[in-house]
């Protein structure tokens, strides 16, 4: 299905207070995107497979199917982007729908414009997708991988990587703008075994943050304290 507006999206909210979907809904149309809402996990998981949205916002907490299942659910049959909404402190229920598949959160209460900004996120991610390009090359933001020769550019100058840390930083390109896991990364590099081995993963990012962010600041890899990390490709990331 082809978009009915340039930049527009047809977005599933989903939350059991009507009040909630009712700003969420006037706002996205107002912003030009096609809004379906849903009242809880069960509704949205039909609507979803009618209205084939180009993206899911979904609260968490939802009685019968909550946001965690539904993503679990969405993601057996689709890669559409999802973020989650929650309630501050609520950090375990994000770090499921995360390790789920959902590639974004907000946490409640949260303005209308940090929703927006989190949204074109996800259309700039979309459209990257969309762009394709040779299996063997990533080209995104300041990025330039060349996956044969194990090559990473940033700002065309080249940085020399480990294999473990050049995994890490593929694996965050392919994944640019989403948040992942501190689960999701050990898994990624070191496989099944080092899921409980977090040291692993603080002392890589450490690594590879010295050799691509200017003078040490984080600018690219940014912490998504107590869940995990998201590059943000081009330095400077709509929050």
């Amino acid at each position: 299905m082809t978009k009915g507006k340039a930049g527009a999206m047809r977005i599933l909210v989903v939350d059991d207070e009507p009040q909630i979907t009712r700003v969420l809904r006037t706002s996205l149309q107002s912003n030009g995107h096609e809004v379906t809402v849903a009242q809880d996990g069960g509704d949205a998981l039909s609507k979803f497979l009618k209205a084939e949205p180009e993206l899911v916002i979904t609260d968490l907490a939802m009685p019968g199917m909550d946001g965690i299942e539904l993503t679990r659910e969405i993601r057996e049959r689709s890669q559409v982007p999802i973020i989650v909404l929650s309630v501050r402190g609520n950090d375990d229920s994000k770090v499921a729908a995360l390790d789920e598949g959902a590639d974004d959160y907000i946490t409640k209460p949260f303005s209308i414009q940090e929703l927006l900004a989190r949204v074109r996120v996800q259309m700039r991610r979309l459209a990257t997708a969309a762009g394709g390009g040779p299996e063997d090359r990533i080209e995104l933001g300041d990025f330039r991988i060349d996956m044969e020769r194990h090559q990473v550019m940033v700002h065309d100058v080249e940085v020399h990587l480990t294999p473990k840390e050049f995994d890490l930083m593929v694996y965050f390109a392919r994944n640019a703008d989403r948040v992942l896991t501190h689960k999701t990364l050990l898994r990624a590099v070191w496989g099944a075994a080092g899921i409980d081995q977090p040291e692993y993963l603080r002392v890589l990012i450490a690594q590879l943050r010295k050799k691509i962010e200017p003078k040490g600041e984080p600018k690219y890899i940014l912490s998504e304290p107590w869940v995990g990390y998201r590059l943000s490709p081009s330095g400077d990331p709509e929050e």
